[in-house]
């Protein structure tokens, strides 16, 4: 990519979470969007964006990456989904709407563009078989979760805490608590990462969510 186009894209850069606990899967994200620099990070470009997206009722999906691009894939993903409902009748498996982000997510990335596409998904779910967690990869690998799973500039940061403090059957108050923490470590080293959070929680009901925060900056005199 050219340097200086390099420095005018809008990446989510990002932490983004996922957590399945015994009755349900927390899903979160930080709000903070920024134009690419040399370091990874020039300039930010906004506060206050929605990285946790609906895709049908009982699924929702993290972004992370270039944000022209998770949005695109997001749309071609629900109309592809719209398509195969009217011509069959029936609705998606979640393991088919995984491997339909990761499909476009491997032809994406590897098509000539000046701006190559970077696009990173987590998946989370649910049908009457259970919970499921995705993690989609820019370069569209899938791999599915039986525990947790981070994207993002700040998963470097989330991960230690993720391997150190989840445990089996957490509970959903549990996997928020943890989530908070893991967004609140990566605002404290990722400059790409921050400005508040959005939690969602999936659950045999429904999608919800259950946390959204803004920090706002204040200067005191010392």
């Amino acid at each position: 990519m050219d340097a200086d186009l390099k420095k005018h894209v809008i990446k989510t850069g990002t932490t983004t979470i996922g957590i399945i606990c015994k009755d349900g899967v927390v899903v979160a994200a930080d709000k903070r969007g920024s134009y690419g620099g040399e370091s990874g990070v020039s300039y930010i470009a906004g506060t206050n964006q929605e990285k946790i997206q609906t895709v049908l009722p009982n699924v929702i999906v993290t972004t992370a990456g270039t944000a022209s691009d998770t949005r695109k894939t997001i749309k071609l993903v629900r109309a592809e989904l719209k398509l195969k409902e009217l011509k069959s009748k029936k609705k998606a498996k979640i393991s088919e709407i995984a491997n339909l982000f990761s499909n476009i997510s491997y032809q994406s990335i590897r098509q000539p563009s000046m701006i190559p596409s970077i696009a990173h998904f987590v998946l989370a779910g649910y049908d009457p078989k259970g919970f499921y967690l995705y993690d989609i990869s820019p370069d569209g690998f899938l791999q599915a979760s039986e525990d947790y799973t981070a994207s993002g500039s700040g998963m470097v940061n989330a991960n230690p805490i993720l391997d150190s403090d989840y445990k089996k059957d957490l509970t959903l108050e549990q996997g928020i608590a943890l989530a908070k923490k893991c967004l609140k470590a990566s605002f404290g080293r990722d400059p790409a990462s921050g400005d508040g959070m959005d939690i969602y929680t999936v659950t045999k009901d429904e999608i919800k969510q259950v946390t959204k925060t803004k920090v706002v900056a204040e200067f005191k005199e010392r």
